[in-house]
């Protein structure tokens, strides 16, 4: 079986085509400038050079056609015709409360997804576009929603609840929602792999770092904790958000700067974070070269976000009353060995200890732990394509 897994933005289309019988991304790409003089598509067949394609893109489902031409194309191509895609697995970002599990697409879960959109008003629109456009290109072939939120569905209400009153949550769905749960989920199951025991038998807390970056506790196979909330602002400092903050510190600053709700969400959105705090990146391998130079505001920037990690990863240890693996992945997570060495630096009573020889490796799934460790360290690169084509598949195979 192929599937097509599409990631779809308000002007772009991410894709990748994965012959599941050997779990290989047959070929991936993007389309970039959807809708927007200048649009072209990106397409690299696997093992080959990148092919830049420059057509106009009026639409998503012209976007959807162009993909679909070039991977069946004589020169760049990897199918012989669209009758060997089998399934399309879409990432969803929100799903809400509505959504526990990916699910085959139908037009009640589409309504299901247009109900999410004040939860996603960015990103669910989107999602929702490429779904349609792949309807209209692509009649029959059946498609899934894979969401990011679905994860997490799992937190018990003492975890996803604020202290508001109870009526914005029952009126406005106003909790904790979590986010990166694709990647959560796969880092977690081949951690599982990685210890030969089942999911179910372990309590592990998985690190998706990056621009964006969230802390999940996984007991025994569920979500039981995270660290991002309503939206992706919430949790650890991240590259250009300023994770969690004292809530008065909005208004405080509104009045001060003069601020209207759109513009104080913008600076919390994109101005803060590590950017905001050093002045100087939101990219981490920026900030590791100003901090060897001398900068100090680089230093503080890269120690608060080691720090904001390393106390979710102690109070998820303290919710699950013990680790029995600790995860990073994404690009800081899998990429930055000074992250994992100050994270778990202080964590030996736990018994978390890490090899620094084997923590300045790079490259695939691996165990940096000390020979002593009782708690394992791993770095396994994520990939939420395969999760997502992994969850059609068991879907459109039924």
């Amino acid at each position: 079986m192929k599937i097509l897994v599409i990631n779809a933005g308000s002007s772009s289309l991410k894709y990748q085509l994965i012959d599941m019988e050997q779990k290989l991304v047959m070929a991936k790409g993007l389309c970039e400038r959807i809708g927007i003089d200048g649009s072209r598509l990106k397409h690299t067949p696997a093992g080959k050079d990148t092919v830049v394609i420059d057509s106009a893109m009026p639409t998503h489902a012209d976007a959807i056609t162009l993909v679909i031409d070039a991977l069946v194309s004589p020169e760049h191509g990897v199918i012989a015709s669209m009758d060997e895609i089998g399934a399309v697995g879409h990432r969803v970002v929100h799903g809400g409360e509505s959504f526990s599990e990916s699910v085959v697409i139908d037009e009640k879960v589409k309504a299901g997804i247009r109900e999410c959109i004040d939860l996603a008003p960015l990103h669910n629109p989107a999602n929702l576009i490429g779904i349609e456009a792949c309807e209209k290109v692509m009649p029959g072939v059946p498609q899934v929603a894979v969401f990011d939120t679905a994860f997490h569905q799992t937190m018990p209400a003492q975890a996803y609840l604020y202290g508001l009153p109870y009526e914005y949550y029952q009126t406005y769905k106003v909790r904790r929602y979590g986010f990166h749960g694709t990647s959560h989920k796969y880092v977690s199951q081949r951690a599982a792999e990685m210890l030969g025991k089942p999911l179910s038998e372990l309590r592990i807390i998985t690190c998706h770092l990056g621009n964006g970056s969230s802390v999940a506790a996984i007991d025994h196979g569920k979500v039981v904790d995270t660290s991002m909330g309503l939206t992706p602002l919430a949790g650890v400092i991240m590259g250009t958000r300023c994770g969690d903050i004292d809530p008065a510190i909005v208004t405080f600053m509104m009045e001060k700067e003069g601020l209207d709700p759109k513009a104080m969400d913008n600076v919390m959105n994109k101005q803060s974070g590590v950017l905001g705090i050093s002045g100087i990146s939101s990219d981490f391998r920026d900030l590791l070269a100003a901090a060897d130079e001398g900068n100090e505001r680089a230093k503080t920037a890269l120690d608060m976000f080691f720090y904001t990690v390393k106390k979710f990863v102690g109070s998820y240890a303290a919710v699950m009353g013990g680790v029995d693996a600790i995860v990073f992945t994404a690009g800081v997570g899998e990429n930055n060995a000074p992250c994992r060495a100050a994270v778990t630096s202080t964590l030996g009573y736990m018994g978390v200890a890490i090899d620094p020889e084997l923590n300045q490796q790079r490259g695939g799934d691996r165990d940096i732990s000390a020979p002593d460790a009782k708690v394992r360290t791993l770095v396994i690169p994520t990939d939420e394509e395969m999760m997502i084509a992994l969850d059609t598949q068991r879907l459109t195979s039924k």
